[in-house]
């Protein structure tokens, strides 16, 4: 992250950024757990996506950052068909996204550091070029003291915080989160949140799967809420301040 975001580049996105056209989810010979789902996201939105557990949340989320392919209808991906997309194009496609898995992923091999510069160096950057903000981005998300660590040493809501850096540090298009603040506490929670004000600030189309149903309501943000399959769009159901900043 730079030391003044404000002055980075905004972020360039495709007309349509999402979109789901008629779209349903199974897994083998199961039951849909994804039914005629019609919905865009715009260059820029902030959406979070509720609904009870079962609901279908992560697999909405997975079918975005390409780890599943719909039974039924089409994805479109910055005005790209997947359905249509050569087997080349998609890890290119992958690298505009930023994922905060529920289950983390960290590499426990690496360090706090490296785990979290993973992107960067994935993307060819060399470490002398990111050092110092990856260093920032951690620090910003309390853990400055632990750069070194091994995540396996780490608290739960460390690991938490740190899978959060990972997806961010190259400043996606698309951040997808599942659950990003469940093991933390609330003061990191709307920490964790803010950051993620700044980088939709700066471009990025945010989508957030959650059940914190208080930050939801003190965010102002629109909601899609998954029930049995389908989906509904909910209005902002809070306030936002100056320039999309929250009004807490």
């Amino acid at each position: 992250m730079s030391r003044n975001p404000s002055a980075a580049p905004a972020i360039r996105t495709a007309e349509q950024v999402v979109r789901f056209d008629d779209v349903s989810m199974r897994y083998g010979r199961g039951p849909e757990v994804l039914r005629d789902l019609n919905f865009t996201l715009p260059p820029g939105s902030f959406h979070f996506v509720t609904g009870p557990s079962g609901a279908g949340k992560t697999s909405l989320l997975k079918l975005i950052y390409l780890a599943a392919r719909p039974s039924k209808g089409s994805v479109h991906l910055f005005g790209q068909d997947l359905g249509q997309a050569p087997a080349e194009a998609r890890p290119q496609l992958r690298r505009r996204i930023g994922v905060v898995f529920q289950d983390l992923l960290l590499l426990d091999h690496l360090s706090a550091f490296d785990n979290a510069a993973l992107p960067l160096r994935i993307s060819g950057r060399k470490p002398a070029d990111y050092r110092t903000d990856v260093a920032e981005l951690l620090t910003w998300v309390g853990l400055g003291a632990h750069m070194n660590a091994l995540p396996p040493t780490l608290a739960g809501g460390e690991r938490q915080r740190l899978a959060i850096a990972r997806a961010v540090v190259n400043r996606p298009e698309i951040l997808l989160a599942d659950e990003p603040t469940g093991n933390v506490d609330p003061e990191m929670a709307l920490r964790i949140f803010r950051l993620f004000v700044e980088l939709n600030r700066l471009g990025a189309t945010i989508l957030i799967a959650t059940h914190d149903q208080d930050l939801i309501a003190r965010s102002g943000r629109p909601v899609l809420h998954l029930e049995k399959g389908r989906i509904t769009a909910k209005p902002p159901q809070g306030p936002i301040g100056p320039q999309g900043s929250l009004a807490l």
